[in-house]
């Protein structure tokens, strides 16, 4: 019997070691695990409120709060103009921009095309109130100036809104014709009569281009087509760099050099009178007195 006791005993102090090591084995890898994940949250990236649209949307389609939805999103990687809030009071913290201030309710246009869950950026949305068009792709204090292309002016059709171009003049100036630049990096706001971006059909029947320009670039634009033809060519989208006077004549076009011009040789002036001898005329040089 007392061997019997002594062997459960000697068990029983063994699964009781065992329990405890078990347990301090736990509780070890608890406290590594917790310690783990709690360096991982001080190292991931902070997240912030960004709006989004929650269904798709095309240029000119109307958005109102229903249309939108906040998710999380990376501190320092949102896009520029982004929102942080559909709808906040305008008395407010003055960190949150929203899409509309309270008490708002008319509706804000896309100037673009939108897929799910994509930011809604301020520069790609019209005011409340204001419908895609022209009107709301022009800069304040800039002004809407048409110009007629085809083919060969417009870039064979490769333009779209939101581009930007050189002008080029060519007419006739002092009997020689002439092209030179009147303008650089104009920004085109409709093609046709068409301000969406995404429509890749209005590129390639292009009769009139709209850009955005200032009143008195308008005024020379307007003389310009006027006395000769635009053309336009397209400035890459990465290309910043500052282009200075270009003008060019049919002469320095083909390389002719225009022979200097001739002096004429001023000949001596002879005066004379003629008197009559008896019948016969008689020529005689005098001087000049003037």
């Amino acid at each position: 019997m007392r061997l019997v006791f002594g062997l459960v005993l000697v068990v029983g102090i063994a699964l009781a070691s065992f329990a405890v090591y078990m347990a301090q084995g736990f509780i070890e890898e608890t406290q590594a695990d917790r310690d783990r994940l709690a360096r991982e949250a001080a190292q991931a990236p902070r997240l912030v409120d960004v709006v989004v649209a929650n269904k798709p949307m095309k240029y000119g389609d109307r958005l109102t709060r229903a249309d939108l939805e906040v998710v999380k999103w990376q501190e320092g990687k949102v896009p520029a103009s982004a929102f942080n809030a559909i709808v906040a009071p305008q008395d407010g913290n003055k960190a949150v921009n929203p899409v509309f201030w309270e008490g708002e309710t008319r509706p804000r246009a896309a100037l673009r095309s939108y897929e799910p869950f994509e930011p809604i950026l301020g520069a790609k949305i019209t005011e409340p109130g204001v419908d895609a068009g022209i009107n709301a792709n022009l800069t304040p204090g800039m002004r809407a100036f048409a110009i007629n292309v085809d083919v060969t002016s417009g870039v064979s059709g490769f333009l779209r809104p939101g581009d930007r171009v050189d002008v080029y003049w060519s007419g006739v100036i002092n009997g020689q014709d002439v092209a030179k630049l009147i303008d650089s990096a104009v920004r085109l706001i409709a093609i046709n009569q068409s301000a969406d971006a995404d429509r890749s059909e209005e590129t390639m029947i292009a009769r009139t281009v709209t850009v955005e320009a200032s009143p008195q670039q308008v005024a020379a634009l307007a003389l310009a087509q006027r006395t000769g033809q635009l053309t336009l060519s397209l400035v890459g989208t990465s290309d910043k760099e500052q282009i200075g006077a270009i003008e060019i004549d049919r002469n320095a076009l083909l390389g002719i050099e225009e022979a200097a011009p001739v002096e004429e040789v001023q000949q001596e002036k002879v005066c004379t009178i003629r008197t009559n001898k008896g019948g016969e005329i008689v020529v005689t040089e005098i001087p000049c007195t003037n």
